[in-house]
């Protein structure tokens, strides 16, 4: 009985977490609070995201060297040409739902396009867009 007491236990705690997995709505929000502490009145734009992952910001690449400029298709990374799956949410439902994968890919992203880590405005502008492709 004590077995089954545990896989229950296990079962529910699992089915929990599934239920509480993050959203991409939840990181706009994140992103949003954290750059409002700098600019009280900012609201993340889908337009300003776009232009933000399309642009070179005085480098060779840009988001879109390898996510493509259609974020709802595969990419390429420029360098090892590993594939990479769409960053829209809309093509890809996997996107934009852990804290440590969104945390790691923007540092590690952000400092290969722009040479620095991403300001919160800029995260939320970028997701903004993401969430608004193919919707």
């Amino acid at each position: 009985m004590k077995a089954k007491t545990t896989l229950g236990g296990a079962m529910l705690m699992l089915a929990s977490l599934a239920a509480t997995a993050a959203q991409p709505a939840d990181f706009l929000a994140r992103f949003e609070r954290e750059a409002r502490q700098a600019d009280g009145a900012f609201a993340a734009s889908p337009a300003r995201g776009e232009a933000w992952f399309q642009a070179r910001h005085g480098r060779e690449w840009s988001c879109s060297t390898c996510h493509t400029p259609d974020p709802a298709g595969r990419g390429k990374h420029a360098v090892t040409g590993k594939p990479i799956e769409p960053m829209a949410p809309v093509a890809n439902p996997e996107r934009l739902t852990s804290d440590r994968s969104v945390d790691k890919w923007f540092r590690r992203n952000c400092r290969d396009v722009v040479g620095r880590e991403c300001t919160p405005a800029e995260k939320a502008d970028v997701i903004a867009y993401l969430m608004r492709v193919g919707s």
